[in-house]
């Protein structure tokens, strides 16, 4: 059952429907396990609490009632990272795309440069780069940030290209999309195939402006961990690559592209946790749009 598509209400009284965007607070956090009991396809009220969902209710009071006041001890700061990283995988489960309204990563870390290779002028501004090249479909986010004012930065264009399943390049799987207001260009492209001169990647290139043939703020590449890599490529068409693959650690433009704190790796979650039916992708990367540079 697809939760996050199976209706427009997901918390229902009677037949007084409150629509999603306007869900009580304590929803917000509990959506993952309110939308297992209360989303149903055909619309109507379902009120069937479980005890597992009655029980977080029932804890999350607990935790409101024992915020500390004005007066209390102040918080300890802790590391809620996993928390976050399994309450976003749950709340994913049924999306069939990924459309992020804010940033992921605000770490305001300027991506290194890296050399521009295989690129193609006369790139078409699209979303869709796909083609009709057969591989597992990837939906990726790229989130620019301006290091200048740690801020997303709206209005500028960010040009992908990348290798087919077979890990060849050409007048295929490239585009150019601009940010919105929230800082992010989303692309509908597919899974990589490796190449024999480096690890498994996606090109990208940030402009200053939302004009194609504006200067050059930013040419980088992103890449994937290895496990992703081995688990997709042991799939067809991708298992008929006759390019030799190399890991991560093995490119020295990927150990390059690691310096200085950024990390550049696409953080990737599998549609209705079936990775061969798509994959979700999604990365920051920190740019200075005062260092623009034009190529010939």
């Amino acid at each position: 059952m697809d939760h996050m598509e199976a209706s427009e209400y997901c918390w229902q009284t009677d037949s007084s429907p409150l629509p999603c965007s306007e869900e009580p607070p304590f929803l917000y956090v509990y959506r993952p396990l309110l939308e297992l009991t209360l989303c149903s396809n055909d619309k109507t009220p379902a009120m069937h609490f479980s005890s597992t969902l009655l029980a977080s209710v029932a804890a999350f009071f607990a935790v409101t009632a024992a915020y500390p006041t004005d007066g209390a001890q102040a918080l300890v700061q802790r590391d809620c990272s996993s928390e976050v990283h399994a309450f976003n995988l749950a709340r994913r489960r049924g999306v069939k795309r990924s459309l992020y309204p804010t940033m992921k990563n605000l770490t305001c870390v300027l991506a290194p440069e890296t050399a521009r290779e295989n690129y193609a002028t006369q790139t078409l501004v699209r979303q869709d780069v796909t083609d009709g090249q057969e591989g597992t479909t990837l939906v990726l986010d790229v989130g620019v940030l301006d290091v200048t004012t740690c801020k997303p930065l709206p209005n500028v264009i960010v040009e992908i290209w990348s290798p087919n399943a077979l890990g060849n390049y050409g007048a295929f799987l490239r585009g150019a999309f601009p940010t919105g207001s929230n800082g992010i260009a989303e692309f509908q492209t597919i899974f990589p195939g490796y190449t024999s001169d480096g690890a498994n990647r996606i090109n990208l290139m940030v402009r200053t402006s939302s004009s194609i043939s504006s200067g050059v703020a930013h040419v980088g590449q992103v890449f994937f961990t290895d496990k992703w890599t081995t688990i997709v490529t042991l799939q067809s068409p991708y298992n008929t690559n006759t390019h030799t693959r190399v890991t991560n650690l093995d490119d020295p433009v990927y150990r390059a592209a690691s310096q200085t704190g950024f990390y550049p790796v696409v953080d990737l979650l599998s549609i209705n946790d079936d990775w061969p039916e798509g994959i979700i992708g999604y990365i920051t990367v920190g740019v200075d749009p005062s260092k623009s540079r034009i190529f010939n």
